[in-house]
């Protein structure tokens, strides 16, 4: 009896064990079938921190990212710009050797005849295609008295280019070949070009075809009378992208690949300095040149300068002066061009003008852009300060032109 007690202490402490565990079990499985969001709910109100995960960043498709903004829009254009090459006959006087020994002027004296000579002068120059019909753009200073004028594509094709019209103030030509599947350059609109954007220079520099260089518009309407060029009556689009001899007549384009404008200058004394007509110039006379018609450029005739009240004061003091300068604010007359409409309506050297059909005048370059705004023959009232007096003449504008220059 001694040794069954222990056997049965045993047994019923497992029983217990086993009832208690059954026992949560039960109550556990009516819990859940009664109170089903009661763990969700526990979950939702206190959450478990976990360190925080940095964001993943989705990166933004680039449109060049698979080449060079500037090789696509050289792709875009290239083949639409052409290499123009000129000759002109230049003749010339030049005195004969045989006649200049000593031996023979004893007997023919200082009046030697002289053998006129005739020699082909050659060009070259870029200009880029406008029209699927075979209309080029270029300046007209490249084509200026030429004879003969060949066109070569990128592709190779060589044509014979007529000269439609040219406009030698706006520095603008129109040339005509006829050939087939003439690749054409898009144009687009200086009026949106903004100071530091884009600018690339396509042509062919100093014979070196198919050349490109880059940079940025550095500024917008620089006057031709600041760059030294006085004759012509345009405002450039300035730019550092290197220009250089055989670039006149090419595009300048922007990121795009669109024409903005045409190189046409350079500064001798700047480097990194060049100059493009805007190409919405070039649009609103295309028309024309191709017809050949002649460009409307009203002129009056005078050289001019800016001047301010405190300049004239310092003129007027110095002991070398020639003349005593109206103390005003306006444009002084430097020079009346003989013949000219300002000639003919009286106007004088020294004069200041101050106003124009009642608009105030400050600057050469604000009356530039108001005479060639207006209409020839159509009279200006110019108010002027002429020594202590104010007085008032009418101009009539005329065209101007290298007659009128002269």
């Amino acid at each position: 009896m001694g040794k069954s007690q222990p056997q049965n202490i045993t047994f019923l402490t497992i029983s217990r064990y086993l009832f208690v565990v059954v026992l949560s079990v039960v109550l556990t499985v009516t819990s859940l079938q009664f109170f089903p969001n009661f763990l969700g709910t526990s979950a939702q109100a206190d959450p478990i921190l976990s360190p925080i995960q940095p964001q993943s960043v989705v990166a933004v498709p680039n449109p060049n990212s698979t080449g060079n903004f500037v090789s696509a829009a050289v792709n875009r254009v290239g083949p639409a710009v052409v290499r123009i090459d000129t000759e002109r006959t230049i003749s010339a006087n030049i005195p004969d050797p045989f006649f200049d020994d000593p031996f023979f002027r004893r007997f023919f004296g200082e009046g030697m005849p002289q053998t006129p000579q005739e020699y082909q002068q050659r060009g070259q120059g870029s200009g880029f295609i406008v029209d699927s019909s075979g209309i080029i753009l270029t300046n007209s200073h490249v084509i200026k008295g030429a004879d003969k004028v060949t066109v070569i594509l990128k592709d190779g094709r060589q044509f014979q280019g007529e000269v439609r019209g040219s406009d030698d103030p706006s520095d603008l030509a129109v040339i005509k070949i006829n050939g087939n599947n003439l690749p054409v350059a898009p144009l687009g609109n200086s009026s949106e070009v903004q100071v530091g954007d884009w600018a690339i220079a396509v042509g062919n520099p100093l014979g070196l075809d198919n050349t490109v260089t880059l940079g940025i518009v550095s500024t917008l309407n620089r006057p031709s009378s600041q760059v030294g060029i006085p004759d012509k009556r345009l405002d450039f689009i300035q730019t550092d992208a290197a220009i250089n001899p055989g670039n006149s007549g090419g595009p300048l384009l922007n990121d795009r690949g669109e024409v903005i404008g045409i190189n046409t200058a350079i500064r001798a004394d700047g480097q990194g300095i060049g100059f493009a007509i805007p190409i919405d110039a070039a649009k609103s006379i295309q028309a024309a040149l191709v017809r050949g018609e002649k460009i409307a450029h009203p002129y009056i005739g005078i050289r001019m300068a800016s001047l301010t009240a405190d300049a004239a004061k310092n003129l007027n003091n110095d002991p070398n002066s020639i003349m005593f300068i109206p103390e005003v604010n306006g444009v002084l007359v430097v020079q009346i061009i003989p013949n000219s409409p300002a000639a003919n309506a009286g106007l004088r050297r020294g004069d200041v003008i101050t106003e124009i059909d009642g608009q105030a005048i400050i600057s050469a370059e604000q009356l530039q852009r108001l005479v060639e705004k207006s209409k020839i023959g159509q009279p200006l009232k110019v108010t002027l300060h002429r020594g202590q007096k104010t007085e008032q003449i009418s101009v009539r504008p005329g065209q101007l032109d290298e007659e009128a220059l002269r």
